[in-house]
């Protein structure tokens, strides 16, 4: 058997509306008390999971780093307990039957018996400050990199062989033919016959 190395602990499955949650809660050399719950994704439901967790003396708290939901859970949790972030790879290949409730638990069996290797998380300024040069990254850029590849065929011009700087600077010309002939259209009363 292996020995337990943390008395109160919970993993977190989270998913996109809700969260699964298992605590184990028990001296080291016994077998812990578990108890599974479920919460929404929303602040007001974080935060009484938050409440929850505190209320059993829950030191440290895993969940899987599958896409960004796991991201306001950690920020919630963040100062009230030891928050670690598993590797999928690391987890998946011990899992036995998927289910969402046996991933908490499995989750929390891992994190007591000392078997899960924590992901790097950045600390808090460093978050918000990738968070907000990566929503500014595509402003940066020139607007022709940020549109879809242009090819001579949509731009009306099949049979063309354009590449590259090429292809902008002949859609650029498209652009402006079209800009002259609009304007050379006669409109009436202004002068057309």
């Amino acid at each position: 058997m292996i020995q337990a190395e943390i008395e109160r602990c919970a993993g977190i499955d989270a998913g996109k509306k809700w969260l699964a949650v298992c605590i184990l809660v028990g001296p080291l050399d016994a077998e812990p008390r578990s108890e599974i719950r479920k919460f929404g994704t929303n602040v007001a439901d974080l935060e009484q999971l938050r409440d929850w967790l505190q209320e059993n003396g829950i030191t440290h708290a895993v969940m899987e780093s599958t896409g960004s939901y796991w991201k306001p859970v950690f920020n919630i949790l963040e100062e009230a307990l030891t928050g670690y972030l598993a590797n999928p790879h690391q987890v998946k290949p011990r899992k036995g039957h998927k289910t969402d409730n046996k991933d908490g638990y499995w989750l929390a069996h891992l994190l007591r018996h000392a078997m899960i290797q924590p992901s790097f998380i950045p600390s808090r300024p460093i978050r918000e400050l990738r968070d907000l040069t990566r929503g500014c990254r595509p402003i940066a850029q020139p607007p022709f990199w940020r549109k879809p590849a242009r090819t001579c065929s949509n731009l009306g011009m099949s049979g063309t062989s354009v590449r590259g700087l090429e292809c902008i600077r002949a859609t650029t010309g498209a652009r402006a033919r079209a800009r002259a002939a609009t304007r050379t259209k006669a409109t009436p009363g202004c002068g057309a016959p």
